[in-house]
């Protein structure tokens, strides 16, 4: 299996060229075009039980489709945000995505969701996240560009902007200072994030477009 992005940071497009008998994972409606050939089936990856944890708790989801090559053929994927594609190889260890930011995998990635703590049911992310471990490659999606940070101590990111991190990173979600400074300084919470890994950041804010937005959508 080969494949290119393309269209980064702004539309991102991945293109996966399959080897004959060659499989890959894809989150649901993210396909654009693909060979005709291609053989497609709905999966509820890691069982029922992670599949619905998923759906209603990660922010992916229900089913994964799988795509499989009889022959060589190719198939392309775009993620509903306009933004930048990424891409993680695992040799056995983890990879963490925030809800929403998975795209698609290769057979040998096993996804599982993870709880984030309480005060992720306000932080605009979710209480949910997605562990990717195995071996194979993890494509994820961000809205804008996609900016890694080194980390060997501690940083501070928004909530709306962490994509994903590696798992040699803790972290706290916390808010900035006071309640009042929560509140009132137009932050919310942030992650703070302490060890020694890279974290990926998105360069946009999908919650504060929106509200940006909200007052020219009249019903």
């Amino acid at each position: 299996m080969k494949y290119e992005i393309k269209g980064n940071p702004d539309y991102g497009d991945l293109l996966v060229h399959l080897d004959p008998d060659d499989s890959i994972l894809v989150e649901s409606g993210a396909m654009s075009r693909m060979s005709p050939h291609l053989t497609l089936k709905a999966r509820l990856l890691g069982g029922v039980i992670r599949a619905v944890a998923r759906k209603f708790l990660g922010g992916e989801s229900l089913f994964i489709t799988e795509y499989t090559a009889p022959a060589e053929g190719f198939v392309a994927l775009s993620p509903t945000l306009p933004g930048t594609i990424g891409s993680r190889q695992l040799d056995g260890g983890s990879f963490f995505l925030t809800a929403g930011s998975f795209l698609a995998c290769t057979p040998g990635v096993e996804l599982r969701t993870r709880f984030g703590g309480l005060r992720g049911f306000f932080s605009g992310e979710g209480a949910f996240l997605v562990e990717c471990s195995g071996e194979g490659i993890v494509f994820f999606n961000a809205y804008g560009a996609i900016l890694k940070k080194e980390v060997q101590g501690t940083l501070t990111v928004d909530t709306g902007h962490v994509v994903a991190w590696e798992p040699g990173l803790d972290y706290q979600i916390r808010g900035m200072g006071g309640l009042k400074s929560t509140m009132f300084s137009g932050e919310g919470l942030v992650m703070a994030f302490q060890g020694t890994g890279s974290v990926y950041v998105q360069t946009r804010h999908l919650g504060a477009m929106a509200g940006w937005l909200a007052p020219f959508c009249h019903g």
